[in-house]
C-alpha cells in the first residue's frame, strides 16, 4: 500500500524517467535534521504542536486493506472485553468467505506436528505396517550422471601383512625368575641413628622438618599479636585514660 500527497505526486512527476533517471546522484547521508542543536529541535517540535502545517488532503493511489483491529490496540483492551469476545467467537463464529487459492496446493503428507500428537500405539502399528508391507515407491530418477570409477585405477589396495602371512604361531619361553635370597631367621635389632645423619642423607625430609619448624614459629608470632590486641582492647575499654 502506497500513500502519496499532492506534493509528493508533483515531485515524482518532475523527476526524469527512463535512462536519465539512472544518472541521478545517490545521497546516502543522514538527513540534516540529525545535526541540529537541541534548542532548534525543541523549537521545531513546539511549532509543530501549536501551529501544525496545513497539508493537502491525502490521495490514496491503491486500495487499502482492512486488517481489523491492530495488534497494539488489541493488547490494550481490558480483560473482560477479550473474555466476551472469545465467548462470542465460540458461540457464534464469524462467517468467512470461501478461501481463494491462487496456486496449486502440494500434498506434503501428514505434518510433523500431527505425527507427534499421535498415541504410542498408533506409531507402533505404523512401524509394524511399514515393516510387514512397505510402501512401494517409484523408481529413483537420477538428475546427474553417476561417476563410474570412484577409486582411481592407479591406486593399490594392499591388505595388512598380518593377514597376508600364513605360518605357525611361535611362543617364546618365559623369562627365568631370579633366585630368591634366603631371609635370616632372626631380624637384627634396630640401630639408633641420629636425626642429623638422616636429614643429611635425605634432603626432602630436611626441607619438611624446616617448614614445620618455621610454621610453628609463625603460629607463635600470630598468637602473640592476637593476644596483644585483645589485651589492648580490654585495657582501652575499662581504663580509657591510660592511652
Amino acid at each position: 500500500m502506497t500513500y502519496r500527497s499532492n506534493a509528493a505526486e508533483a515531485w515524482y512527476d518532475e523527476q526524469p524517467q527512463g535512462p536519465a533517471a539512472r544518472e541521478l546522484p545517490l545521497d546516502l547521508l543522514p538527513p540534516p535534521e540529525l545535526s541540529w542543536p537541541l534548542w532548534r529541535s525543541l523549537v521545531g517540535n513546539l511549532r509543530d504542536t501549536l501551529a501544525p502545517a496545513k497539508l493537502p488532503p491525502l490521495l490514496l493511489t491503491s486500495r487499502p486493506v482492512d486488517l481489523g483491529l491492530p495488534l497494539g490496540d488489541r493488547l490494550a483492551l481490558p480483560w473482560f472485553r477479550t473474555v466476551f469476545t472469545n465467548i462470542g467467537d465460540v458461540l457464534s463464529p464469524e462467517t468467512l468467505p470461501p478461501l481463494e487459492l491462487e496456486s496449486r496446493p502440494v500434498d506434503v503428507g501428514e505434518l510433523i506436528t500431527d505425527q507427534l500428537s499421535h498415541f504410542w500405539w498408533a506409531s507402533l502399528l505404523r512401524n509394524l505396517a511399514d515393516r510387514v508391507a512397505p510402501e512401494s515407491l517409484p523408481a529413483l530418477q537420477l538428475t546427474a550422471k553417476p561417476v563410474p570409477d570412484i577409486i582411481a585405477k592407479s591406486w593399490i589396495l594392499l591388505p595388512m601383512w598380518s593377514e597376508a602371512i600364513e605360518g605357525p604361531k611361535i611362543f617364546y619361553p618365559d623369562k627365568p625368575k631370579p633366585a630368591e635370597v634366603p631371609r635370616p631367621s632372626a631380624a637384627p635389632a634396630p640401630v639408633a641413628v641420629e636425626v642429623s645423619k638422616v636429614l643429611a642423607a635425605d634432603p626432602t625430609t630436611a626441607d619438611l622438618v624446616r617448614d614445620i619448624r618455621r610454621s610453628k614459629i609463625r603460629r607463635r608470632i600470630w598468637i602473640g599479636l592476637a593476644t596483644a590486641q585483645v589485651a589492648y582492647l580490654v585495657v582501652a575499654t575499662f581504663w580509657p585514660g591510660l592511652f
